[in-house]
């Protein structure tokens, strides 16, 4: 990935702490198809992932985690800086965690990632190393990881983001210190730690043929030609809305004809807010696409989305005012999308209905005594003039202040209805509302009805 994207999930889990899904006005709910993603991906001898955090496997998302996907990658929770943030101090709880999820689920695990320019812990980035120093700190580091979970990662994305967009090597700590052979050692040193997991070079901005694609085949060409091992490419695929590389196919098949398997490793496909039913179709119509390009390929053996739920994704801190970019919308609903992915392996789904508006129910601050909450209305293939939520309370907390909604409480029973200037939710728009409240012992988050 391309961005520091620790912070940006922190942040993220932090705002969407307790965030329900709820029901939705005009046509229900949106269905996933009959059969999961991971089953149709099998089918096609494909294994269909998600990047996920840890933190948030338990209630929908992680039923949705572990029922769709047939693999997981930790979105940050291998990365240098979040195993070892102080030299020889480790933290492996978010890995492990992930890790004993897959297994329960009966799920691979693609390890992420071992040598990057970014996310690295400052004691490594601000250090002045001998190259002698840091090839024994880089050995160390892979020996340490793989080793830790050897027998328990299908695939590690070993080195990620190695070349500039002309082809030519980026300019980073290992680059600079070790030169380019510090790719052949890494994979050397992955090889020796677990023989059994496949060994991935991942990048951005490669998905068609082009002069950074070109580059990373020729590194793989070299590499196979002189023995070290390499199994695969990862082609990220971070995509922007109509923008497909006609070439993705062609692309893929002639890593293949290396032979290395490759897979599109943190798929998403980003648009400009707020999404309208136009958009949603384009997507629908690339995720379909993308799928097709990797099912045409015996080679290529996994496809990875970079967050399955928009709740979940780097998108809209990275790119101010594009975002939308997964399958499943903030509320766990599937999108046009889930099913572009479907039907490319050749499932039958159940449209997703039209008109379409939901309510989300977030805790945001809370203390001893008291929180304050959140609640989102949002409206897709459909629009609202004026708007009314209801809840009901089940632990005794009473809201004692409201804004931008006119909040009534009954006994456990509270009634929010729309304030005088918005009412009004257009297609692909939304309006937001939030209260302070009292609570006392626990907060346990309500079903919210929109109606």
């Amino acid at each position: 990935m391309r961005s520091s994207s620790s912070s940006i999930r922190a942040r993220l889990a932090a705002l969407l702490a307790g965030a329900a899904t709820v029901g939705a006005l005009l046509s229900g709910v949106a269905h996933a198809a009959d059969t999961p993603l991971r089953e149709l991906g099998a089918a096609k001898g494909k294994v269909v992932g998600t990047a996920v955090t840890g933190s948030k496997l338990t209630g929908t998302y992680g039923d949705i985690a572990g029922a769709q996907f047939g693999s997981l990658t930790p979105g940050n929770a291998m990365k240098w800086g979040s195993v070892e943030p102080t030299q020889g101090s480790f933290n492996w709880a978010e890995a492990d965690q992930i890790v004993a999820f897959a297994q329960a689920h009966n799920q691979q695990v693609r390890g992420h990632t071992l040598v990057w320019h970014s996310q690295n812990p400052g004691w490594l980035t601000n250090g002045t190393w001998t190259s002698a120093q840091l090839n024994t700190l880089l050995q160390n580091h892979i020996n340490t990881e793989v080793g830790r979970y050897q027998g328990k990662i299908a695939a590690w994305d070993v080195v990620n983001e190695p070349f500039n967009e002309d082809g030519t090597y980026r300019s980073t700590l290992w680059y600079n210190g070790l030169g380019a052979d510090y790719i052949a050692n890494a994979l050397t040193w992955a090889r020796a730690a677990d023989p059994a997991a496949k060994l991935y070079v991942n990048d951005y901005n490669v998905e068609g043929v082009n002069a950074k694609s070109t580059a990373l085949y020729n590194l793989v060409k070299s590499l196979k030609e002189r023995g070290v091992p390499i199994d695969g490419v990862g082609l990220q695929a971070h995509l922007i809305l109509g923008q497909v590389p006609s070439t993705f196919q062609q692309n893929i098949q002639r890593f293949a004809d290396l032979g290395v398997d490759v897979a599109i490793t943190e798929l998403d496909i980003r648009m400009t807010l707020p999404s309208d039913s136009a958009e949603l179709a384009q997507q629908k119509a690339d995720y379909k696409a993308v799928t097709a390009a990797c099912v045409a390929v015996a080679r290529c053996v996994n496809l990875t989305v970079w967050g399955f739920t928009d709740s979940d994704s780097w998108v809209e801190s990275t790119f101010p005012g594009q975002g939308a970019a997964t399958p499943y919308d903030a509320n766990y609903a599937p999108k046009p999308a889930y099913y572009g992915i479907a039907e490319a392996l050749g499932g039958t789904t159940t449209p997703p209905p039209t008109g379409v508006c939901t309510a989300a129910y977030s805790v945001g601050s809370q203390w001893n005594t008291g929180f304050t909450g959140n609640v989102t209305i949002s409206c897709s293939g459909a629009a609202l003039s004026s708007w009314k939520v209801t809840w009901t309370y089940g632990a005794g907390q009473q809201i004692t202040q409201a804004w931008n909604a006119g909040c009534t409480q009954s006994g456990a029973a509270v009634t929010c209805v729309n304030a005088s200037y918005n009412g009004s939710v257009p297609d692909g728009g939304s309006v937001s509302f939030g209260f302070n409240a009292n609570w006392s012992g626990s907060n346990p988050v309500p079903t919210v009805t929109l109606g």
